[in-house]
């Protein structure tokens, strides 16, 4: 009678790291908001939970009377008895990396890890740095701090014997589908898009778009049909699209115009938009608003706007509205004329109606 094999498990206690750079600038400027007040970092995520780096320039207890300078790292999201490390590092800024590092990290023995009991819980030094010393250090430069946070989120897992794995590979259909319309392979349709031919297949693209579908396949299509002329589209626009609809990836700039080209990836990507909702290709206009939302600059946050109110984006839009509230953005503005400066005014309108739908919800227009 064979022996069993004996059973095993092991439990593993780790922690999860994450960090996060948190830069003061104008520190001078918040002396004097009082005991007890912070600055606040923005939020970001390690472990599963959300934390936030307050700063308290005053000193964070009365009886300290704003002669220190303490900072908190704080739990910001829901959560019970989170246990984690920490690291504070205040950055030298004359070059000699003579940082100033308060690290939970090299105690963790001896104290444990810290436990958070629910939202809002923190950890710190209420003195973190004399006041007078730190206006006097190289750590603040151009009156500016720059402060490095690291959060070791303690996670248990428990490890049990696995059956045997076949790691199955990533899905390569769009590669193979791209390959078909990269070389050409058994197309059937050709696209005269300005002075450029594109060359496609009507069943690929009538699956991916219900405008392609109606115009071939349609009550009043026309399947046999072997040339189309594509008005209102720029060549390089077109091809960025029909690249999305074989790959399903939003293809880069360089791809599709070369490295030469004087298209930038925001001007193509605003193009490429407008193609998509022209051709009811939904996740490839949400790409692009998504795209057009992280490279907005003052700059091109007017033609954006602009384009959002065109095609009834209402997240894009969102994203412009908040971009252009912030005093320093709608400061940056170029002045003088230009695509951007014919669509300042629209800016304006949409700001105005933006925020008296906010102030005044029961509001209606006058028609």
């Amino acid at each position: 009678m064979a022996v069993p094999r004996p059973s095993w498990s092991r439990s593993v206690t780790e922690t999860v790291r994450g960090s996060h750079q948190y830069t003061v600038k104008g520190f001078s400027l918040a002396k004097g908001i009082g005991p007890g007040r912070h600055l606040s970092s923005d939020t970001f995520a390690v472990g599963g939970y959300d934390w936030a780096v307050y700063l308290y320039p005053d000193g964070k207890n009365h009886e300290d009377n704003a002669s220190y300078v303490s900072v908190f790292v704080a739990l910001a999201s829901e959560g019970t008895d989170v246990r984690a490390l920490f690291e504070l590092t205040l950055l030298d800024q004359s070059g000699r990396a003579r940082h100033k590092v308060h690290s939970h990290f090299d105690r963790s023995m001896q104290a444990g890890p810290y436990t958070l009991k629910y939202r809002g819980s923190m950890w710190g030094y209420k003195r973190f740095y004399r006041r007078t010393q730190l206006e006097a250090s190289d750590f603040l430069k151009d009156d500016c701090l720059v402060m490095n946070c690291t959060v070791g989120v303690v996670k248990n897992r428990l490890e049990t014997p696995k059956n045997i794995q076949i790691n199955v590979p990533p899905s390569d259909i769009g590669r193979c589908f791209k390959e078909l319309f990269e070389l050409h392979i058994g197309c059937d349709i050709t696209f005269e898009v300005g002075d450029e031919k594109v060359q496609a297949h009507k069943w690929i693209l009538a699956a991916r778009s219900p405008v392609f579908k109606a115009q071939f396949f349609g009550p009043i299509g026309k399947p046999d049909m072997d040339r189309v002329v594509v008005e209102d589209v720029e060549p390089i626009v077109f091809k960025a699209m029909v690249n999305f609809i074989y790959s399903d990836e939003l293809p880069s700039i360089h791809e599709v115009a070369g490295s030469f080209s004087m298209w930038t990836s925001t001007v193509v990507t605003q193009h490429l938009l407008a193609a998509a909702d022209r051709y009811g290709l939904d996740r490839l206009r949400i790409l692009c608003e998504a795209k057009l939302c992280d490279e907005l600059t003052s700059e091109t946050v007017a033609t954006t706007l602009a384009l959002a109110e065109q095609h009834h984006c209402a997240q894009l839009k969102s994203a412009c509205l908040k971009f252009t509230a912030v005093r320093q953005n709608l400061g940056a503005f170029p002045a003088g004329s230009g695509e951007g400066s014919n669509h300042f005014g629209s800016i304006i309108c949409s700001l105005s109606l933006h925020f008296c739908k906010r102030l005044f919800p029961g509001l209606k227009p006058v028609t």
